[in-house]
């Protein structure tokens, strides 16, 4: 029997952040039963990790969703990377992914906390198409818009629609409709809708339909934060070395916090999170 281990990524309680499948040794595994597996699981991803042979702390990671595989999870990234810690000591770790390499170096704190080091990050506008469809299938109005902030697709090793909500009450209150937005995403190639709310300066609100991957919503978007780097840069609002937190979950009850870090020289985007294991 294949040993799944659950881990809950971007969060120190275990009844917090967004939990993830861990299978440590997936070599004997073909890609039927990494979806059975996953199905079986239920999280929204479940990870599958193999050692590339003859390179030390070098592996190659699969993603799959209770639906099918995605090319790059930041959440399961950073559950696998502290399972891996936990297991073998702190470092560094090079995970050959679908989307590209993604490093992560990971260190002991109160808990085991892992960065990873997305693909190069790029952000580009909506179209008005991607647009109208999106507000229709999330039953939301050109109103609920932040008019500060454009709505774009960005990419950090998958893409998401990215959209300003104009309030914290708009952002809170999630009705969609699930199998128009699920049709749109499958339709665009959108991984996650990353709706989200700037509260305080370096504070950023937000939710995540996952509807593509039969997920009403993440509890934390690894992911989705990377590709929000490269939506910020491609806004020219990275002029220097900037970090920020994104909480995530917290409409959910599942509170996620993500740190991200963006260079203004690096196209590249760095997500950080705790992950600790769920007790069954």
């Amino acid at each position: 029997m294949t040993d799944v281990q659950r881990y809950s990524a971007f969060t120190t309680d275990p009844s917090g952040g967004n939990p993830a499948g861990v299978v440590l040794d997936a070599r004997e595994l073909d890609d039927s039963a990494m979806q059975r597996i996953a199905a079986d699981v239920g999280y929204s991803e479940t990870a599958f990790l193999a050692p590339i042979e003859a390179a030390e702390r070098h592996y190659r990671l699969r993603f799959f969703s209770p639906l099918a595989e995605v090319a790059f999870c930041g959440h399961a990234t950073v559950a696998t990377a502290v399972a891996l810690a936990e297991r073998d000591g702190t470092g560094d770790i090079t995970f050959e992914t679908p989307a590209g390499t993604i490093e992560v170096s990971t260190s002991k704190r109160d808990s085991v906390v892992a960065s990873l080091t997305s693909v190069p990050a790029r952000s580009r506008p909506a179209t008005a198409d991607e647009l109208g469809r999106a507000l229709a299938a999330l039953r939301w109005s050109a109103d609920d818009l932040d008019p500060a902030w454009p709505s774009h697709v960005a990419f950090g090793g998958n893409n998401h629609l990215v959209l300003a909500a104009r309030s914290r009450e708009r952002l809170a209150d999630l009705d969609y409709d699930f199998d128009a937005l699920a049709d749109l995403m499958r339709e665009y190639d959108w991984t996650t809708v990353h709706l989200f709310w700037q509260d305080e300066a370096g504070v950023v609100h937000a939710r995540d339909p996952f509807a593509i991957g039969g997920v009403v919503e993440d509890a934390a978007t690894g992911a989705a934060a990377a590709a929000f780097g490269g939506y910020l840069r491609a806004l020219g609002k990275v002029s220097e070395p900037k970090r920020i937190t994104i909480v995530q979950g917290q409409d959910m009850g599942r509170r996620s916090e993500l740190i991200v870090d963006v260079d203004p020289e690096d196209p590249r985007v760095t997500v950080t999170g705790a992950a600790v294991p769920i007790v069954q």
